[in-house]
């Protein structure tokens, strides 16, 4: 591992508005958080939104700065990614931005139920591999965790770069009876869906920009959950 990445991790471990539980504390029981974010650590009742898989945390923190009205939490595994919007939101003197550094895998661990308002999944792994399909984070498994903590109402937004994803996941929603809101495999065509809120049109990340100027076509979905299965 290199020194840069061994600072970066020895910074994010005494950031501020970084958690970063031993596996351990979410391995055989929940996590001292879990129902209490808005009430311990945010000290407000505002609606709280989640990007999972959120890397360097630039979407994050862009959301964080058009609206100061919403709780974000970014949440990834990586802290040296971490450390990008973790160390950028201190500065900023952003009070409603966290970043939680652990597995997606444990997410109920972290969230109660109806405690989380919003979902956002920007550019995930792909997982092409079949055998890795479980992985998705758009997969069966992993909405049946996004129940125990969103809200009845509350919306999933998904942005990739990856069409087969966009379509697997156009297929699950398909297939488990969820409520597909807004979809389109072109995002910044001629055609732009006037039901998109501008949010998803004007909040990009680094990779993001690097896609549109190689002339990939971004994809993005909203949906919710049924909860009736």
């Amino acid at each position: 591992m290199g020194k840069d990445k061994l600072k970066k991790f020895a910074v994010v471990a005494d950031l501020s508005n970084v958690i970063e539980p031993d596996i351990k504390e979410v391995l055989d029981s929940d996590h001292h958080l879990k129902g209490k974010w808005k009430k311990e650590i945010f000290k407000n009742n505002n609606p709280l939104t989640l990007e999972l898989g959120c890397g360097k945390g630039e979407f994050t923190t862009a959301l964080a700065e058009r609206s100061n009205t919403n709780n974000y939490i970014g949440v990834d595994i990586k802290g040296a990614r971490i450390y990008t919007g973790a160390t950028k939101s201190i500065e900023k003197g952003f009070s409603h931005v966290r970043f939680l550094r652990t597995r997606i895998d444990f997410i109920e661990s972290f969230f109660d139920k109806n405690e989380v308002d919003e979902i956002w999944i920007t550019f995930p792994d792909p997982q092409p591999q079949k055998p890795r399909a479980r992985k998705r984070l758009t997969g069966p498994m992993f909405l049946n965790r996004y129940k125990n903590l969103l809200k009845d109402d509350g919306s999933i937004h998904l942005k990739t770069d990856n069409f087969g994803f966009y379509e697997f996941t156009l297929e699950t929603i398909k297939n488990e009876n969820h409520i597909l809101e807004v979809c389109t495999s072109d995002l910044y065509g001629e055609n732009k869906n006037e039901v998109i809120n501008e949010v998803v049109y004007n909040t990009k990340t680094h990779y993001e920009n690097l896609f549109l100027k190689e002339g990939k076509k971004i994809c993005y979905l909203r949906f919710k959950l049924n909860y009736g299965n």
